[in-house]
């Protein structure tokens, strides 16, 4: 099979898909995965409310509903945080979009969660490795490559290896499509197309387990993450064929600290005596050796 699909059944399965399984996968309880910005606690949900007022404005946020998609059960980012939009709920894996009138569409690292293809330069051309089932083991095999990508280069290292993520750029398609207007914004961890076909030679898929990071994506489907970094030009592309004007990629740090300036100031003002548990939050979402250069926001308005 191609290796999207593989990726597709081992994440979202409806009965044994790693994203279908009724556990915990995020945070830093025995038994979880990996954590995201949403475990530094409600924080994050404030900073997000912030920088959506700010670039909406303050006099109409009201008028909106947020919605977050892909939220992990019981840890939506505006859980117990006070936010003066007119509704907000949440979209699990599996339910529909449902977008309509106006909204603010967050998602927190839900984009490099989503099918990709391998394609790696093996002699003259590129190829593209499919997953076999033998016996009981499943293999990667190479196959001659079927269809073109935008600006793939002619030639390239031997080996050079490129996830393309071909499911982000769809889903992204898919909520712009729905009939809403309002902004957008996908915090997550990407590159530009150039990036990922000039210096990436090692691809960027990568799996998740038990908060250990590895590079044998075949092993134990539907119990371990599979993640690879987002191409923004396709999601930029995506948006704009749709009517967003201008989508913005900032690092996370440059997102917050410019959208939301006046929060990050009173909080700062308040925890300047003491060194809290808030604070410790803070600097781990903005300092840029922790999560505040790791991943980028990307954000678009439809009118």
């Amino acid at each position: 099979m191609d290796f999207s699909d593989f990726v597709e059944l081992a994440l979202y399965h409806p009965e044994v898909g790693y994203y279908r399984q009724p556990r915990r996968r995020v945070g830093y309880a025995p038994g979880t995965d990996f954590f995201t910005a949403s475990s530094s606690g409600p924080i994050f949900g404030e900073l997000v409310v912030a920088a959506c007022v700010e670039l909406l404005g303050k006099a109409i946020a009201h008028q909106y509903t947020f919605v977050e998609i892909g939220a992990e059960a019981g840890l939506e980012i505006l859980t117990g945080v006070d936010h003066p939009f007119a509704a907000s709920r949440a979209v699990q894996v599996g339910e529909a979009l449902n977008l309509k009138g106006r909204c603010i569409v967050f998602s927190n690292e839900l984009f490099d969660a989503q099918p990709f293809r391998r394609l790696i330069f093996r002699g003259n051309s590129w190829r593209e490795q499919r997953v076999v089932l033998r016996g009981a083991e499943l293999e990667e095999i190479e196959t001659p490559f079927r269809q073109n990508f935008p600006a793939l280069p002619l030639v390239a290292p031997e080996g050079y290896l490129i996830d393309a993520p071909i499911g982000a750029a769809a889903l992204a398609d898919s909520i712009a499509a729905e009939p809403w207007t309002g902004l957008f914004v996908a915090a997550d961890y990407g590159k530009s197309w150039r990036e990922l076909i000039e210096v990436t030679p090692a691809g960027t898929a990568r799996a998740y387990f038990r908060h250990s990071q590895s590079n044998d994506l075949l092993a134990r489907p539907g119990e371990q993450d599979l993640t690879c970094h987002v191409c923004w030009d396709w999601l930029a592309a995506a948006l704009t064929r749709k009517g967003f004007s201008s989508p913005t990629i900032e690092s996370q740090e440059s997102f917050f600290v410019s959208h939301a300036g006046e929060f990050i100031g009173r909080e700062v003002a308040k925890q300047s005596s003491q060194f809290s548990q808030r604070k410790l939050a803070l600097l781990q979402l903005l300092h840029p050796s922790h999560l505040g250069q790791k991943f980028q926001v990307m954000h678009s308005i439809r009118q």
